[in-house]
């Protein structure tokens, strides 16, 4: 929009220039010089107003200071001997990660950190943060700014004030936590509770942290290597435990078995004495045995009573 007043004036001014040309031109341009004059007024007043845009927050700079109040969105009467400098309000992002390209700092870059055990831990995480708008004049006074450009500032607080407040802060939290809470069922927690510690931190900054994401954590080799063969005693531990179990049921199954042909052969035994006891005082019971398993028939052959006779008693046989 300021664009467009200013074409319109610089045309109006133009327009305006025409009626000083020399006189001997035919063509007449009515109300030339008062479109100079309003041309002119026209751009006096845009030097005075200054835009601030959705996604920044101004400081007004006047000859006497930094004033304590900040130029939020929208258009403003700026007297042109004050100048206005914007700064980004937005959500600014800072990742400390061992992944290459997508981390601040290029290289290995998480965060180690010893838990209670003393295990030294590493996170990736990503830090949320913007500056608060309403103290923009205080940030820009007292913050230093690194190159100049419009994102130094930016990447000073980064530098010295998310990073050192930040490994701070997960330090003090994690060292009252084991590697394996670390590592899984305390995360959140441990998320948590550095939100409220490192936002403590930044406020004294002005500085609004928005959120603080843990997005992996790992053990460093030795103690990885440490844990996996720990795991794969335990696993053997547990195979060679079961296979023991196996064995003790094997055992207990052929004891089981044993005590039965003991107790069975102990029962024939004494029903083999009991027998003969009952023989030798009474011989009649062979006779009553032979009685009780016989079917029926008679013998077809049978020895006399003389040496090498024998009778044969089934009558189709002698035919």
């Amino acid at each position: 929009m300021l664009l467009i007043l200013q074409l319109v004036f610089g045309v109006a001014i133009a327009y305006g220039a025409l009626s000083f040309l020399p006189r001997r031109q035919v063509v007449a341009f009515p109300f030339a010089k008062l479109a100079a004059l309003a041309g002119l007024v026209g751009l006096a007043l845009l030097s005075f107003i200054v835009k601030v845009g959705a996604q920044e927050v101004g400081v007004l700079v006047t000859p006497g200071g930094v004033s304590t109040q900040a130029v939020h969105t929208g258009w403003h009467l700026v007297p042109p001997w004050n100048t206005v400098y914007m700064m980004d309000r937005t959500v600014w992002v800072y990742t400390f990660t061992n992944k290459k390209d997508e981390g601040q700092v290029k290289g290995e870059d998480a965060v180690w950190t010893p838990t209670k055990d003393g295990i030294k831990m590493g996170l990736d995480l990503s830090i949320s943060w913007r500056i608060d708008p309403e103290f923009a004049p205080w940030i820009y006074q007292n913050v230093s700014e690194n190159d100049g450009g419009p994102t130094g500032r930016y990447v000073w607080i980064e530098q010295n004030i998310i990073r050192a407040k930040t490994k701070s802060a997960l330090a003090l939290t994690v060292s009252e936590f084991s590697p394996i809470e670390v590592y899984s069922s305390k995360r959140q927690e441990i998320q948590n509770i550095v939100l409220k510690k490192l936002g403590a931190e930044m406020a004294l900054y002005h500085l609004v942290l928005e959120q603080v994401d843990i997005r992996e954590v790992f053990y460093n080799t030795e103690y990885e290597t440490a844990i996996n063969n720990k795991k794969l005693a335990e696993q053997e531990a547990m195979r060679l435990v079961e296979v023991t179990k196996q064995k003790e049921e094997q055992l207990k199954q052929a004891s089981i078995e044993k005590d039965i042909a003991i107790q069975k052969a102990q029962g024939e035994s004494e029903a083999l004495k009991i027998k003969g006891a009952a023989i030798s005082t009474n011989p009649k019971i062979i006779q009553l045995e032979w009685i009780a398993k016989w079917d029926g028939s008679l013998p077809t052959y049978m020895l006399g009573n003389s040496n090498g006779v024998i009778l044969n008693l089934d009558p189709e046989k002698g035919k």
